[in-house]
């Protein structure tokens, strides 16, 4: 067993290393955009510098002869955008902020004038993008935290972006978590997940792995309609979704969400007030390893629900029937009997009045039966609750750092596990765990050419 797990791990981190390159910009941004005179003719040779202000992680690119650059690959955040050329005042815009998947176009224009000097500007509009021809919507960080969800299932977010219906949980055979969605009217095992650049769709049924709790979230993009060609793993649409980084500041978070039945009125009709005790807790931290190269974020959630439910009925032996006496359960219920179908006579081997000779019971059949909860109703009624018992952990790691001016690597760690005990309250006996896992290891050091 041994064995075949680390030949598991070893096949995931190659697989890993493969789709680095071809997967990285599903996580990442980029901007594109002409740079122009005031004049509007296009200014070749101007060199291009965006700054992203929280980790201090700068790129460079130089325009072609018509004014054109790309800078791919940006990680989401708030940007610097500067531009300069000798002959032409420095172009500064600040307030720039890059989402998943965003390929914004960002046009400047030069002033005639010194190095020296500088133009300002604040981007407070919004920006456009004309290179996407998907249609969809970005549930940004602000949302995910404060917006009620229930149990913090952040699939339940995807709705938000429009044109999307709930079709269901996963099954009990699958990795819980997953949620059935149609997006745009598509199936709902139609929709492309990403999760940092991965795939993140269970092979089981091909809906979706878990994702990060809300406070790892960083944001999650939902599209549909005619996707690029990075998008088109499935027909219905493609969720891409990013969890945080570390910046040069430390950050972090400590949380607990507790529902309990005491908090609540018993139900009119309940005979007992519920015993629902869930607790939901854990924090995030992140920061610098060292400061403006290498970064670091980590979270922690762990989930506990403990519950005994409305007490179900069910039929067992009592002791009059383990001796092989049951002339009250074939007595009619018009009689003060069990049978509501009226008086019964039982076939041999039983004997007259419905009773069993002791030398037919099976001792092996008894022995079981003492393993059982013990009842004195004559028809061998009891009440009984199916306990619940379930723990969920789901810590997250990522490390991202810069090696160069243009490359980046990453490496993100995300495990979710998750156990159910069910057993009967009134017995004694042990019960069987089920447990389920989702690991994403993904490690990236993508190539851009250099500028």
């Amino acid at each position: 067993m041994t064995v075949q797990i680390r030949m598991g791990a070893t096949r995931l981190l190659l697989l890993g290393f493969s789709l680095a390159t071809g997967l990285w910009a599903q996580s990442t941004a980029q901007i594109h955009g002409v740079v122009q005179d005031a004049s509007g003719l296009a200014v070749g040779g101007a060199q291009v510098t965006v700054t992203q202000t929280e980790t201090g992680a700068v790129r460079q690119a130089t325009t072609a002869a018509d004014g054109v650059y790309v800078l791919p690959n940006l990680a989401v955040g708030p940007y610097r955008v500067e531009a300069a050329k000798e002959g032409f005042s420095r172009y500064v815009q600040t307030g720039l902020v890059l989402q998943v998947a965003a390929d914004p176009s960002v046009d400047i224009t030069l002033k005639v004038g010194s190095v020296t000097e500088s133009v300002q500007v604040e981007a407070n509009a919004a920006l456009v993008e004309t290179q996407n021809t998907g249609v969809g919507a970005v549930i940004e960080n602000q949302r995910i935290l404060e917006l009620p969800l229930n149990g913090r299932q952040v699939t339940d977010l995807i709705q938000l972006a429009g044109a999307a219906v709930p079709q269901g949980v996963a099954s009990s055979r699958s990795m819980q978590g997953g949620q059935a969605i149609s997006v745009a009217g598509g199936q709902s095992w139609g929709i492309a997940y990403f999760l940092d650049g991965g795939l993140h769709n269970n092979p089981f049924d091909n809906l979706n792995l878990i994702l990060p709790f809300p406070d790892a979230l960083q944001e999650f993009r939902v599209e549909t309609s005619t996707l690029t060609a990075q998008n088109g793993v499935h027909s219905a649409g493609a969720v891409n979704a990013i969890t945080k980084s570390g910046t040069n500041e430390i950050h972090g978070d400590l949380f607990e969400f507790v529902r309990n039945g005491k908090f609540n009125a018993r139900n009119f009709f309940a005979l007992r007030n519920e015993s629902l005790k869930r607790n939901q807790f854990g924090g995030t931290i992140g920061g610098p390893i060292i400061k403006n190269k290498l970064f670091f974020f980590g979270g922690y959630q762990r989930t506990t629900r403990r519950e005994d439910p409305t007490d179900n009925i069910r039929f067992i032996p009592n002791a009059q029937m383990l001796r092989g006496d049951f002339s009250q359960l074939a007595l009619g219920a018009a009689n003060g009997g069990c049978n509501t179908s009226g008086n019964l006579v039982l076939r041999a081997p039983f004997g007259p009045g419905n009773i069993l000779p002791q030398s037919l019971v099976d001792p092996v059949a008894l022995r079981i039966a003492a393993k059982m909860p013990s009842t004195s109703d004559p028809c061998g009624r009891t009440n009984v609750a199916l306990r619940t018992v379930q723990n969920e952990n789901q810590p997250v790691v990522k490390i991202i750092g810069k090696r160069a001016t243009s490359r980046r690597s990453s490496a993100a760690i995300s495990y979710t596990s998750s156990s159910s005990h069910p057993h009967l309250t009134s017995t004694p006996t042990c019960s069987t765990p089920r447990r389920g896992a989702a690991i994403t290891w993904q490690i990236r050091s993508p190539s851009v050419t250099p500028t």
